[in-house]
């Protein structure tokens, strides 16, 4: 069975869910696995005010116990505390779509006679449940040495070069900044950005880059489109609010150069292990960053999401007025100047979470003691695991 998961609630409303199934049996597992990847989601310079009132914590109501999970769905609730005030009270009407949110297409295709229901459900606050799961499902993967991690690369037209800096380098140093850009050069280039933003009463996005590190080979596949693993990878990513683009390795570049510059190419290697010589295919470049055809090869799987400007702006924007039928500004609605460093979390959530499927898919097992043994045994890229028969073959009578 499919890992899956599904979350509920609304911005402000009392509180939100998820049930994560699919999760095997003996994985130990605390609430402050997942809390830590909850703060690190609320925290980031050009955060709205919420992320003052909010605190978030997980209570883990089914799926674990004595610190373990048992197979079962994980159920998982986080408490609004901003909802007490708007408990029992009469809200404003809100009638005016914001240009880029969800307000008016949501008013056409439910019928709503308010547009706060669309922008309950559709805000962003719902991702604190995607963090939830993914804190879940990055902990399975670590189990396996698999570590997904994540920074970011530009906000606005402030972008950093990363040169040779290793990506675990990376994602110590994006967490120790507010920004989360490892390059501390850049990243004061990109507060000095959000601040102009933030006083000019506007908003602002950016590019983000997510990377999973010691990957084996052969997750995904080619036979049909919708086991292909980037396709996975790029609708996970593309379901974060907000992203409008998303890239796996090099793919805007290597749609400018020629196919001899664009690939990866392969050659032998030789590695002493325990006094027996081994031969595996290796490459010195990862343009195709980490999937060849649809399954994982081995190198870094390297994801690239593009972050519009949120539509929430202290500068009005033109929009209708819905309910007097008359061109109209856009009123304020509390929200991010710059959630891009907030989103770091939120976007390797989404990316651990098909990685982990992928994997249970590959090796299967109900419990963590069957799935272990089962990893060791995968098939590498070596020429041990590479049996060619090197004779003719007949594949069609």
């Amino acid at each position: 069975m499919p890992l899956r998961f599904l979350t509920a609630g609304e911005s402000h409303g009392p509180s939100l869910t998820t049930i994560l199934d699919g999760i095997p049996a003996g994985l130990p597992l605390t609430p402050d696995i997942i809390n830590k990847e909850l703060t690190r989601r609320q925290q980031g310079y050009g955060s709205g005010g919420r992320m003052k009132i909010e605190k978030d914590t997980v209570q883990i109501l089914g799926g674990v116990m004595s610190g373990v999970t048992t197979g079962a769905p994980i159920a998982m609730l986080v408490q609004n505390d901003d909802h007490v005030k708007w408990r029992g009270k009469a809200i404003e009407p809100m009638t005016a779509p914001r240009p880029g949110h969800a307000d008016l297409t949501g008013a056409v295709k439910y019928g709503y006679k308010d547009l706060r229901p669309a922008l309950e459900r559709a805000s962003a606050r719902e991702t604190t449940m995607r963090v939830a799961a993914g804190a879940v499902c990055k902990h399975f993967l670590s189990q396996f040495g698999i570590i997904v991690g994540g920074y970011v690369a530009s906000i606005g037209e402030v972008s950093a070069d990363f040169g040779d800096m290793p990506y675990e380098e990376r994602f110590a140093r994006a967490e120790e900044s507010d920004v989360r850009c490892p390059v501390e050069s850049s990243a004061e280039k990109m507060r000095d950005e959000i601040e102009k933003t933030i006083q000019g009463k506007n908003t602002l996005g950016g590019v983000l880059e997510i990377v999973a590190l010691n990957l084996p080979v052969g997750l995904g596949s080619f036979v049909q489109w919708d086991r292909r693993l980037e396709a996975k990878l790029a609708m996970a990513v593309m379901s974060v609010q907000a992203i409008k683009g998303v890239e796996v390795g090099d793919a805007f570049e290597n749609a400018k150069r020629i196919g001899t510059q664009a690939h990866d190419a392969m050659q032998l290697r030789i590695t002493d292990h325990a006094s027996r010589n081994t031969q595996s295919v290796t490459r010195n470049s990862n343009r195709a960053g980490g999937t060849e055809g649809g399954v994982s090869n081995g190198q870094p799987i390297v994801i690239r999401a593009a972050m519009k400007p949120i539509a929430t702006t202290l500068t009005p924007q033109q929009t209708v007025d819905l309910a007097i039928g008359e061109n109209a500004p856009t009123k304020y609605e509390r929200s991010d100047f710059c959630p891009v460093p907030r989103a770091v979390p939120i976007l390797e959530a989404m990316v651990a979470f098909v990685l982990a499927d992928a994997l249970l898919e590959k090796i299967g097992g109900d419990s963590l003691d069957e799935m272990k043994p089962r990893f060791e045994t995968l098939r590498k890229a070596t020429l041990e695991d590479l049996t060619m028969d090197n004779i003719p073959h007949v594949f069609w009578e």
